[in-house]
């Protein structure tokens, strides 16, 4: 996995995302870990990230990169969600969520629910192979 470049002293993102998982402390913790091991499994370079700070995401949103963005994994009391910016444009079955938008699809996973993580891996590399061919 490649490092983005960090001021002298600053937490990198990865590490912030590590803690964000540590602190949510129920089912969520487990999927969202899950989900980022297959990421980085699918794509050993990518990048994680944080945007969009705000009051009620002061480290951000854990973002997956790689010559643009894969996905964002946010996490809600009934859900974790990934939004792919560009899922309008990837085939999978998995996405069940967001589905109206001609741009961005997402897949929201519940407490109990499994993924199926072949589909997953092939989804994150075609994203890889949609923002690197772009």
């Amino acid at each position: 996995m490649k490092k983005t470049d960090q001021a002298a002293g600053q937490e990198s993102p990865s590490r912030i995302i590590d803690r964000m998982i540590e602190d949510l402390g129920d089912w969520r913790r487990e999927t969202l870990s899950h989900v980022r091991e297959l990421i980085r499994k699918a794509d050993p370079e990518v990048v994680e990230e944080l945007k969009w700070k705000k009051a009620a995401t002061p480290d951000g949103v854990p973002v997956w990169s790689h010559d643009g963005i894969i996905c964002t994994g946010e996490t809600y009391k009934s859900a974790v969600k990934l939004t792919f910016p560009k899922g309008a444009s990837l085939k999978s079955k998995l996405f069940n969520s967001s589905l109206e938008g001609n741009a961005r699809r997402a897949i929201d996973l519940h407490q109990d629910d499994d993924i199926d993580e072949t589909a997953f891996v092939k989804l994150i590399r075609e994203a890889v192979a949609l923002n690197t061919k772009s």
